[in-house]
């Protein structure tokens, strides 16, 4: 926290403490002495033409800290030069515009703290405020003020106490402002059974520790440092104060007159030196232009002071000013980390939520999956048990169609033992009408001789056997229908023989595909649509054999008509050889 912010911090107390009203703005006239009285503490040359013409407009009514800001910061805190002035005097002058108005001790006397103590709170309460208005000191900034106050009276602060007076109202827990520590301080509460004298002590202790950096004073129970002079070499008892870059040395501990100082810087060390000339814990401070020799009234005093020493040269080494402003900012961002950590922490509990939410989710939406997956394993039985009993009906329609097949097959086989039984009879007629053939041939010629014999009747016989030969015309002419008859008779029998054959291909091949719907049942699931097709065009195949077998199932006649005509020839016959009888009596 530079100068800066420090003084900003105190200036805020006095802009709010002339607010009356808490509207946010300030007269003019009031803000003029203010900054008259800002320019003396901090030893600033007055400038009252700026400051009226800075002032000076048409507007004669309050001014915000907004619109006091531009000329505080460029006439005021831009000259401010950092030990011109006395930062105690500044602080002096806000306290006293702010408390006039806002700190009510106890009107009867019995406030723990006096009103210097209480003006010593607040700047420290200033100091370890977070930078933000209004200023308000965390809980935890609070507790670490207490116990520091606390170790300085050697007593113990009671956290659990705080903790319950912080959670008492919910605005405690985001920090207090430096009204509601004073008046928690002079409450009692945390304080109790300590006189006041003491805790004027402590808190004059803490002051001057984290206020004006002292790192370690000799304390009056355990007496002064011994210090060696330079010239006269001999030992005088000191009061000694330690400040991050200087180690000053008084006549007594009131501090009134100061007898010297040694400066420190990185290159200054401390050692412990063995006793010698009656003294005892003896150690020195070296710097660069000389070593100072200092004794302490015990072991533990002087083990204190080196390492105070020490932090000051460590703290000049590493190039900081003030040791509790490195600490207020190491703990800021402890608190930082932890409120970081705390947000990763909900978040991360945040996200584990969701997780959880997301994995019920997720469960219930499995459990949905699993439903639909048990509706849909039904639904895939059923339709497995469907496609099963259409399988099983196909297959049966096929069985069916199969037995009307062979049933047709048994019926064509029937049929063509009936053709070939009616060819063979056909066969038995041909070899009769050849052999009346030959018996006519032998009437012929018992004829011709008996035309020779009788000469009587030779115009009679020339009339006969000039019938006889046109009767001899149509049995050749006969004969001829019968030949080709018998040879279309033979066509029909092989183009039957042939169609017998196709059908029998086609039974096989039929009864093939029936082997084959057997052996890809297992695979009906993924062959059912292969199957389908194979059962339609088995359905044409098997109505094309039902087209075939019908036209078989009406063949053509066994030749009735030729049948009457050869009837005839032998009805023309018959007169004849009554009338040859007829001349041979």
């Amino acid at each position: 926290m530079d100068l800066r912010a420090e003084l900003l911090k105190s200036i805020w107390y006095a802009f709010t403490a002339l607010d009356v009203e808490k509207s946010g703005k300030v007269s003019k006239s009031q803000l003029k002495v203010l900054s008259h009285n800002l320019y003396t503490v901090l030893c600033i040359p007055h400038d009252p033409v700026a400051l009226e013409e800075h002032f000076r407009d048409d507007d004669d009514g309050p001014v915000s800290s907004q619109g006091y800001m531009p000329y505080l910061n460029k006439y005021i805190l831009d000259k401010v030069e950092e030990g011109a002035f006395v930062k105690e005097d500044f602080d002096e002058l806000c306290w006293t515009l702010t408390a006039k108005k806002n700190y009510k001790p106890d009107r009867n006397g019995n406030s723990v703290v006096s009103h210097q103590d209480a003006f010593k709170l607040w700047c420290l309460f200033n100091f370890l405020s977070e930078d933000k208005y209004p200023l308000v000191m965390v809980p935890d900034e609070v507790e670490y003020l207490l116990k520091k106050i606390c170790t300085a009276m050697n007593v113990e602060l009671n956290s659990c106490e705080l903790d319950d007076y912080l959670s008492q109202e919910p605005q405690r827990q985001g920090g207090l402002t430096v009204w509601q520590f004073l008046d928690m301080v002079n409450s009692g509460r945390f304080l109790r059974g300590i006189e006041q004298e003491a805790i004027s002590m402590a808190v004059e202790e803490v002051y001057q520790e984290i206020i004006e950096d002292v790192l370690k004073q000799a304390r009056s129970p355990h007496g002064y440092l011994w210090k060696k002079g330079q010239l006269r070499r001999n030992w005088s008892e000191r009061w000694f104060t330690l400040k991050p870059s200087v180690l000053s040395y008084y006549m007594s501990e009131e501090r009134k007159e100061k007898k010297g100082s040694i400066a420190l810087d990185k290159h200054c060390c401390v050692e412990v030196l063995p006793d010698r000339d009656g003294k005892r814990c003896m150690f020195c401070v070296k710097t660069s232009s000389r070593t100072y020799e200092m004794s302490a009234s015990d072991t533990r005093q002087r083990q204190e002071w080196t390492l105070a020493i020490q932090t000051a040269i460590r703290l000049q080494a590493e190039g900081k000013k003030s040791l509790h402003k490195d600490l207020k900012q190491k703990r800021r961002e402890q608190r930082e980390q932890r409120e970081q950590r705390k947000a990763a922490k909900e978040e991360e509990t945040q996200r584990l939520k969701q997780l959880q939410e997301e994995k019920e989710r997720k469960l219930q939406e499995l459990e949905l999956l699993k439903e639909a997956q048990r509706q849909a394993e039904i639904l895939l039985q059923e339709e497995e048990q469907r496609r099963r009993q259409q399988h099983e009906e196909m297959q049966r329609t096929l069985e069916i169609q199969l037995q009307e097949a062979e049933q047709a097959r048994a019926s064509m086989q029937a049929e063509m033992v009936l053709k070939e039984a009616e060819a063979e009879r056909q066969r038995k007629r041909i070899l009769e009408l050849e052999d009346m053939q030959e018996r006519l041939q032998e009437a012929l010629q018992q004829e011709v001789k008996a035309r020779q014999d009788e000469e009587s009747v030779r115009y009679a016989q020339a009339r006969l056997l000039a019938e006889e030969e046109e009767k001899l015309k149509q049995l050749m002419k006969l004969k001829e229908e019968q030949e080709e008859y018998i040879i279309k008779t033979q066509r029909e029998k092989q183009v039957l023989k042939q169609e017998m054959e196709n059908k029998n291909k086609c039974l096989e091949e039929a009864q093939k595909q029936l082997e084959e719907v057997r052996v890809n049942r297992q695979r009906v699931d993924q062959d059912v649509m292969a199957a389908q097709r194979k059962l339609r065009q088995a359905s044409t195949n098997v109505k094309h054999w039902n087209v075939q077998m019908n036209r078989l199932m009406h063949p053509i006649g066994p030749g009735d008509k030729r049948t009457n005509v050869s009837g005839g020839a032998f009805a023309g016959y018959q007169p004849l050889l009554s009338q040859r009888g007829s001349s041979l009596k």
